[in-house]
């Protein structure tokens, strides 16, 4: 049930992807980078769990020491995430097998340079370091041209992008990179994956449902965008997001190999028409840069508190950090997003305040009353 895939072939170090290869299914350490031996306890459980490609972020030097002595201690083949700070890329390139950046993040620094002198630079480092690269477009950090470009269009947005920044790749005769086009909200995961698998099908797609959640609902949302986009020869590596304990971490790549071995034996799970009804909870993977755990305790007691509102439209969006949180909760009825000891709390675009995470529930009980009450009335 999953057609022959048009896609090319690319290599990461010894990993195929595209083309006839098989879907590769990966991960991302959830643990600080800094913290080594944990880090790498996450690498190996990943490993054991039968991940192809470990991801791991990094955003400063003292990251990139870390990896560095990361590398020394496993064989896994490891992407970087660099973030907000595309200028890691060349300090990171002897460590790893493949390099991961944001169009949306690239404005942030360096803002007298145009956006093709930064892609052109990560397309060299890649080129001499022998990497693989990975466009990661996020509907929850939209780059401002794109935003503006394609006001109240936001899958058209995000694949305009990624179509764009495959022609910037290309200029500089790279083509050993994937696509990835990704949001909360599997339906626009499925229509903006096949907007660009159109206009650019020989083109390697990394699959996923960022911020999916908690199980089962995470695993559902993603089963849906996976069903849908696999059974039409679209994806050639994917990656589940789940917010789970970091030692349960292995899950998503279980559940990737389960759903793939399901779509291509023809187990398709029904939905009903009503899923996407009601209270609607999304919640990051959690990843290195999450400045504290218990923001993975958090979600679990939202999702608890919540319970009594499931009937009601209502989206609570539950991140786990500064650099993620404040742009990918906008869309959110009310969205909290987790510092070292402070949780912002934000009611769409407006900010309602910063709070303990020991306050935090009550305040955001006080917030989804009203906004229910306001739908009521």
């Amino acid at each position: 049930m999953i057609p022959t895939r048009k896609t090319r072939k690319i290599r990461i170090r010894s990993l195929e992807v595209g083309g006839d290869a098989p879907i590769a299914v990966q991960s991302m350490a959830a643990t600080r980078t800094q913290d080594i031996p944990a880090t790498l306890r996450q690498v190996r459980l990943l490993e054991e769990a039968g991940a192809d490609l470990v991801r791991i972020a990094v955003d400063s030097d003292a990251d990139v020491a870390a990896l560095a002595e990361i590398r020394s201690q496993t064989k896994a083949l490891l992407s970087v995430d660099l973030q907000e700070n595309y200028r890691l890329a060349e300090l990171v390139a002897p460590f790893v097998d493949k390099i991961r950046y944001n169009p949306g993040h690239l404005h942030h620094h360096e803002k007298q340079k145009p956006v093709a002198e930064k892609v052109a630079y990560l397309v060299g480092v890649a080129a001499e370091h022998g990497l693989a690269m990975r466009i990661g477009v996020n509907a929850g950090s939209i780059a401002p041209e794109y935003k503006e470009r394609f006001a109240g269009d936001d899958i058209r947005a995000i694949a305009q992008s990624a179509l764009d920044h495959c022609a910037l790749v290309e200029e500089r005769g790279f083509t050993d990179y994937v696509v990835s086009i990704k949001d909360s909200d599997p339906r626009i995961v499925i229509e903006a994956n096949q907007r660009f698998a159109e206009e650019r099908p020989d083109v390697p797609l990394h699959l996923g449902v960022t911020e999916a959640g908690m199980p089962p609902d995470g695993v559902i949302k993603t089963r849906i965008a996976f069903e849908q986009l696999l059974s039409r020869g679209i994806g050639d590596t994917i990656r589940v997001s789940l917010t789970v304990p970091f030692d349960d971490k292995g899950m998503e790549i279980d559940v990737g190999r389960q759903i793939i071995a399901d779509i291509e034996a023809g187990r398709f799970r029904s939905v009903p028409p009503n899923f996407f009804d009601g209270l609607n909870i999304i919640a990051c993977p959690s990843c290195s840069r999450v400045e504290n755990e218990r923001f993975i305790e958090l979600a679990e007691d939202v999702k608890k508190m919540t319970e009594y509102a499931q009937d009601h439209d209502v989206t609570i969006a539950v991140m786990g950090c500064r650099v993620n949180g404040p742009g990918e909760t906008d869309d959110a009825d009310l969205g909290l997003w987790c510092g070292p000891t402070r949780v912002n709390l934000k009611r769409g675009e407006e900010s309602v305040g910063s709070y303990t995470y020991d306050d935090i529930l009550g305040k955001l009980r006080t917030e989804l009353d009203d906004v229910i009450a306001q739908r009521a009335s």
